[in-house]
C-alpha cells in the first residue's frame, strides 16, 4: 500500500501512511479486545456483494485471518484493513482479497501459483479452494517474510502447498503450466511470461502501475488469445524482480 486512500466499489482503502496511526489507537482503546468476528466480517462482505461465490465463502470462513497476522496485531484481524507484517509488506484488506479471488475463481484439483505469498494468507485460501488434489505454489523474494508466511500455514495442516524463496515476477516455469496466477504485488506492466505459463482456459490476476494502479484480470483463451479486464482503484506494494519495479 503506498501514499493514497482509495475508494472501490464505495469502500474506503486507507494506505500505509495511515496504518500506524489506526493500529496505535486501536491498541490503546482496545488492548487485546477483539474488535469483531471474523464471521461477522464475513457476513459484511457478503451483504456488500464482495464475496458472492459459495465456494468462495466456504474458504473465507475456514481461513480465519488472524491466524497469519502479527500476534500484537491478531485482534484487529477482522478489520478492514490492511496491516504491516515487516520488511515493507502488508498483508492485505480482506476486501481486496475477497475480490481478487471472486475475479481468479479457483476451482477444485486445479494448480494455481501464487507470487508474493508474505503472511501465507491468500496461499491458505486457495489451498483451501483447490483441495487436497490441487496443488498451490507460494513464491515469496523476502526470506524472512517466506518463514513467517511457510510457519502459519504449516499450522493449518495444509498438505497441498510448496514454498519457494524466488524472484515471482517470472514466475515457475519449471512447474508452469497453472490454470490460475494470482500476484499480489504490483507490476510496471503485465509480465509476458506469466501470460504465457497460464494453461489453456487459465486466468491470472494482478495489479499493474505505480501510484495509480489498476487489478487486472487475464483469460486465456484455447490459443495464445487473451482479454483482459481491468479494475482501477488500487495500490499495492511493489513487484520486485526482473519484471517488477526492481
Amino acid at each position: 500500500m503506498k501514499l493514497k486512500e482509495v475508494v472501490l466499489l464505495g469502500i474506503n482503502f486507507l494506505s500505509l501512511p495511515n496504518l500506524n496511526a489506526i493500529i496505535d489507537l486501536n491498541i490503546r482503546n482496545n488492548k487485546e479486545k477483539v474488535i469483531m468476528s471474523w464471521q461477522k466480517l464475513v457476513e459484511q462482505l457478503i451483504i456488500q456483494g464482495i464475496l458472492k461465490s459459495p465456494h468462495i465463502i466456504r474458504a473465507f470462513s475456514r481461513i480465519d485471518r488472524a491466524d497469519f497476522m502479527p500476534k500484537n496485531l491478531k485482534h484487529l484481524a477482522a478489520t478492514d484493513h490492511a496491516f504491516p507484517i515487516g520488511f515493507g509488506q502488508t498483508i492485505s484488506q480482506p476486501t481486496t482479497v475477497a475480490f481478487m479471488l471472486e475475479l481468479l475463481q479457483p476451482e477444485k484439483n486445479q494448480k494455481v501459483l501464487d507470487i508474493g505469498s508474505g503472511s501465507g494468507w491468500t496461499t491458505a485460501l486457495l489451498a483451501e479452494l483447490v483441495g487436497e488434489k490441487g496443488k498451490v505454489y507460494a513464491l515469496e523474494i523476502i526470506p524472512q517474510i517466506l518463514e513467517f508466511g511457510r510457519d502459519n500455514v504449516r499450522k493449518l495442516n495444509l498438505t497441498n502447498v510448496e514454498f519457494s524463496l524466488a524472484n515471482g515476477s517470472i514466475g515457475w516455469i519449471k512447474k508452469a503450466p497453472f490454470d490460475r496466477i494470482l500476484c499480489s504485488a504490483s507490476a510496471p506492466k503485465i509480465p509476458l511470461t506469466l501470460k504465457k505459463q497460464l494453461t489453456p482456459f487459465g486466468r491470472l490476476v494482478l495489479p499493474v502501475g505505480d501510484m495509480a494502479q489498476s487489478l487486472i484480470l487475464i483469460k486465456r483463451a484455447q490459443n495464445l488469445h487473451f482479454t483482459e479486464t481491468r479494475y482501477p482503484g488500487f495500490v499495492f506494494v511493489h513487484l520486485r524482480g526482473k519484471h517488477g519495479f526492481r
